[in-house]
């Protein structure tokens, strides 16, 4: 499935002409192909309540292979492909449609584009942190958002790029399950960049989560809200940066009872050489506020980092995390602990080697 479904983009390359040589074929555009890939050989100590659990052990994953297509038609129109290989819970692997869509530029201030692309937050939140191959940040790590979904989107830079704006309509069930409900769900973000690296940015997202269907046997009683805040400072070879998110009713739009989250992640990294660099993060959360006021979740990680050549990046990185009151579906926990408040106290930690690889 998965050699098969990787095959499928390169294919589309193919016949429209691209090739290592760069030769097209007379009168057909030539697409860009190209890809990135983050594995990791780690040590995983995951226990609740003391004892270990499945995840435990050593070995090597790879968390993501994207294939990427661009296509550039003119200055207006263009369009872009992405594909996600991920393991599923079998352990298999999947291979989904991150970006399918088509962009048109019409300025700097305004482009739209129609199909699956990425959200206004959680991209632009991985290129401010500049170590997603380590981890997601914040809101992915805990499932109060996602990178991309399926709908409209529009963007924009203003006054020499001082400003920049982002809105999205979108399906709300996540670039994964491209169903349709009875109304989209909006998020956006406004960005302002008063000095050079000083970035100060907020955004939001209201919605159904895709979960408002005609004639669903378990209708909607809530709608998810979010805010966003982030302050950051990127340069100089340093990075540092605040986040904070507050979210209502989340995992509740089915649920009759209401309940809130929120949480706040600082990061840090300095490059004190072209080639290394060190960096650290902590996360904070309470992840049911109302419903589960005990449950709260505690994360840091701290690594050193090379840049050995271009487009590679390796890491010596340990993580831990601690949720007391119960085991959230965090991106360590969720393959392990399926439900969100179970009565659970879980540790996790990782050690080992990271990386990413660009092509």
């Amino acid at each position: 499935m998965f050699r098969k479904s990787l095959a499928i983009p390169c294919a589309i390359a193919a016949v429209l002409g691209a090739s290592g040589s760069g030769v097209a074929l007379a009168g057909v555009p030539t697409p860009t192909v190209g890809g990135k890939i983050f594995a990791d050989l780690t040590n995983i100590d995951q226990k609740n309540n003391g004892s270990d659990t499945a995840a435990s052990g050593t070995g090597v994953d790879i968390k993501r292979f994207y294939i990427v297509v661009n296509e550039k038609f003119d200055d207006i129109w263009s369009a872009k492909l992405v594909t996600d290989a991920t393991y599923n819970s079998g352990q298999q692997v999947d291979v989904y449609m991150k970006n399918a869509f088509l962009q048109a530029s019409l300025s700097k201030a305004f482009w739209a584009r129609l199909g699956e692309a990425n959200l206004p937050w959680v991209p632009f939140d991985e290129g401010i942190y500049g170590y997603r191959y380590v981890e997601n940040t914040l809101i992915d790590r805990l499932h109060f958002g996602t990178s991309a979904d399926w709908g409209a989107h529009v963007g924009g830079r203003l006054a020499d790029g001082m400003f920049s704006y982002r809105v999205s309509a979108v399906n709300g069930a996540g670039y994964k399950n491209p169903t349709r409900s009875k109304s989209m769900d909006i998020e956006a973000r406004l960005t302002y960049r008063p000095f050079d690296g000083v970035v100060l940015a907020i955004g939001g997202y209201t919605g159904k989560l895709g979960q408002d269907k005609y004639a669903s046997v378990t209708p909607t009683q809530h709608t998810a809200n979010r805010v966003d805040a982030l302050a950051a400072y990127v340069g100089n070879g340093l990075r540092l940066g605040v986040e904070y998110f507050s979210a209502n009713d989340w995992n509740n739009v089915t649920k009759a009872a209401s309940d809130k989250a929120d949480g706040t992640s600082v990061f840090a990294s300095y490059d004190f050489t072209p080639m290394w660099s060190v960096f650290g993060r902590w996360d904070q959360a309470k992840l049911s506020k109302d419903l589960a006021p005990g449950l709260k979740d505690q994360y840091f990680n701290v690594g050193l980092a090379a840049h050995p050549i271009k487009n590679v990046d390796v890491a010596l990185v340990y993580k831990h995390e601690k949720v007391d009151g119960g085991t959230s579906a965090t991106a360590t926990f969720a393959t392990a602990n399926g439900s969100a408040f179970s009565e659970i106290d879980g540790k996790y930690d990782e050690v080992g080697i990271w990386t990413q690889v660009a092509f």
